[in-house]
């Protein structure tokens, strides 16, 4: 088991921040990482939609690939079948909003958030201020990280951030530490920003650690799989760009069409 992969899981190419993170700490594990790109984005889908979709593709990890490890590398997912997936397999799940809510509430006087409202619940003295980003999944997903327009839609969504007088910052979704470069600029140095996947790759190692599951730096450098369920050109062409040249060839996903 040891040996096995470590399953990370999103609806596209968001959750590859978090297998960046994961690589970076643990470099001698290997990942399987599945896309849903067939049905992204999950973010405006109903819920049920979302969980029949994610449990779809994490069965494929657990019960196929027999991942030691699940990462749900998505925020829309991880809010739709955490509970579902921890009942579900018999392998240690590591979502992404509790990880970056434990980091800013320990960084914070005034906290941002999207989604994460719960999961502050046991600390009523931070003051929350919650803005939904829509669009910056979309320039993610095509690649575009510098734009007038890109800026333009930044200081739109960030005023409110700015006008609250917040002090850090959660990236609420995994795409979004793709644009810290524009949304550092908007909201300037004061703020601090939470990367939720620096933070799921720590909760992965910690895991890895206490449950005995590490791979030993001994064996042979890992060998990394990516799968995607819809077009798997465009999957590699834009992966390669973002988590780099530890993508090779892109498997193909199941082309089927769930109906919810």
């Amino acid at each position: 088991m040891s040996d096995a992969p470590i399953g990370i899981f999103d609806s596209g190419v968001g959750g590859l921040t978090v297998a960046r993170a994961v690589l970076d700490q643990l470099p001698s594990e290997p990942i399987y990482y599945v896309a849903d790109t067939l049905h992204h984005p999950y973010g405006p889908k109903p819920i049920a939609q979302v969980r029949a979709y994610a449990l779809d593709c994490m069965d494929h990890l657990v019960k196929e690939e027999d991942v030691k490890l699940l990462v749900i590398a998505c925020n829309s997912a991880s809010a739709a079948v955490l509970r579902d997936a921890r009942e579900r397999y018999d392998v240690p799940v590591v979502e992404v909003i509790n990880p970056a809510t434990r980091r800013a509430a320990r960084a914070t006087r005034t906290v941002t958030s999207k989604s994460y409202e719960d999961a502050f619940a046991a600390a009523p003295h931070i003051r929350l201020t919650s803005i939904a980003c829509p669009r910056f999944v979309e320039f993610v997903e095509r690649g575009v990280t510098m734009s007038d327009e890109l800026l333009e839609v930044a200081a739109g969504y960030l005023d409110p951030i700015r006008a609250a007088g917040c002090d850090t910052l959660i990236l609420g979704c995994t795409h979004y530490p793709l644009l810290t470069g524009v949304i550092s600029y908007v909201v300037g140095d004061g703020v601090t920003l939470v990367s939720s996947a620096e933070e799921t790759a720590k909760d992965v190692y910690r895991v890895l650690h206490d449950e005995g599951l590490a791979r030993a730096d001994s064996l042979s450098p890992p060998v990394h799989r990516f799968r995607a369920t819809g077009d798997q050109a465009v999957f590699a062409a834009l992966g390669r760009r973002f988590l780099g040249p530890e993508i090779g060839s892109v498997e193909a996903g199941s082309t089927r069409r769930l109906s919810v």
